[in-house]
């Protein structure tokens, strides 16, 4: 089954990745409380690069941001999302920095950086054509 958690690229897609057929015995409640399905590798780095485009923010608020923006459909764990980080500001394209914070505690804030920002279009153009011809596959074309 594909309710499987990819772990080497730590974001995970909750829920079933097909509609259940007729002959499923699963109940609706058991596939909302599904375990988390594997997402193609690759995709956090442009994950977490549009997602600092829009604003700058902390690992655990970027975590957060992840989940509500695709409405608890993908949760990236800290042992994924926080090595990605330090490997995109270790190639230029975020930079972080350390900001206080309302409640007076530290915290390390990611940005985008140019660099950052021309390789999200970049990314952004591949996964688009990648998209499309996978919907052209998957409508039989």
């Amino acid at each position: 089954m594909l309710n499987t958690r990819l772990s080497s690229c730590g974001v995970s897609l909750r829920g079933p990745p097909f509609p259940p057929s007729q002959h499923s015995q699963r109940s609706q409640r058991s596939q909302r409380m599904s375990k988390p399905a594997p997402l193609l590798q690759g995709t956090l780095d442009l994950i977490v690069l549009r997602m600092l485009r829009d604003e700058p923010t902390n690992g655990y608020d970027l975590s957060l941001r992840i989940q509500t923006v695709s409405r608890d459909v993908l949760q990236v764990n800290a042992g994924s999302l926080y090595p990605a980080l330090y490997r995109l500001e270790e190639r230029g394209l975020i930079r972080a920095s350390w900001k206080d914070t309302a409640t007076g505690r530290r915290a390390k804030v990611y940005s985008l950086t140019a660099a950052g920002q021309k390789q999200l279009a970049e990314q952004r153009a591949a996964w688009d054509r990648f998209a499309g011809a996978l919907a052209a596959i998957l409508k039989g074309a």
